[in-house]
């Protein structure tokens, strides 16, 4: 227990601080932020399809069929929509530079709301794993820090890409970079079934999936020419693939 205890620590600064610099990278490099974007679309993207997708499936195929889950994936994916676009619309042609503005601020703080709670999510699966086994809660613990880097750039540009300042886009990186640590440390009080986790996993690669094709690949092509900024999604989706194999 002892053990477990130490390891918990130590992956949970770890999952902060590469959250943290994944955002900061970002901030200090905001000159180059529709190629950032890109390749966020794309990690996005990759973290739905290559792990939240898979697992979710495995997590709940005891229990649903692949149907019923997929399905879970299309509410969130048609929430997700329903919510950006009649919720949180700002193309409405009536409104004010003022209330476009503001309508701006709160979708970021939804996406960025969105990822952080995967985050935490990721840290309850840490604890999670670990109450298995240390094996079980290693494996799963690398597979959550090869891809805390792009959360924390993905938070920081989604903030900033609808208008944010960089002052609001630190405040969301914090509770990104904190999500995973209360993620692991609230696993001492509870447990969670396996079909449940799953198909909030199948919730969440539905969002995943909107804020990345709808939102962020749209936009970072936006005013800029797309051949780069489609290499840099193509290569956001890679990476991620790629160290979402490697992990596992």
């Amino acid at each position: 227990m002892y053990t477990n205890l130490s390891f918990l620590l130590i992956i949970s600064f770890a999952a902060f601080l590469s959250t943290l610099l994944g955002g900061l990278f970002a901030l200090r490099l905001k000159d180059k932020l529709h190629l950032i974007l890109g390749f966020s679309a794309g990690a996005v993207i990759g973290v739905a399809f290559f792990d939240l997708m898979p697992e979710a499936l495995e997590l709940a195929g005891e229990t649903y069929s692949p149907l019923a889950t997929t399905s879970i994936i299309a509410l969130g994916f048609a929430f997700y929509l329903v919510l950006d676009r009649v919720v949180l619309s700002h193309t409405h042609t009536d409104e004010t530079e003022k209330d476009e503005a503001g309508a701006h601020l709160r979708l970021g703080d939804v996406g960025a709301g969105t990822l952080s709670l995967h985050s935490l999510l990721d840290g309850i699966g840490i604890g999670l794993a670990f109450h298995v086994s240390p094996t079980m809660g290693s494996v799963v613990a690398v597979a959550v820090l090869a891809h805390d880097f792009s959360d924390g750039i993905n938070t920081v540009n989604f903030v900033i890409k609808n208008k944010g300042d960089a002052k609001r886009a630190f405040k969301w990186l914090w509770v990104d970079a904190l999500a995973p640590v209360l993620g692991i440390a609230s696993t001492s009080f509870f447990s969670i079934p396996d079909q449940a986790l799953g198909l909030l996993l199948a919730l969440f690669a539905g969002f995943f999936l909107y804020i990345g094709a709808s939102d962020l690949v749209p936009e970072s092509h936006h005013t800029h020419p797309a051949r780069w900024t489609t290499v840099a999604t193509l290569l956001g989706m890679a990476t991620l693939f790629l160290i979402i194999k490697l992990a596992s």
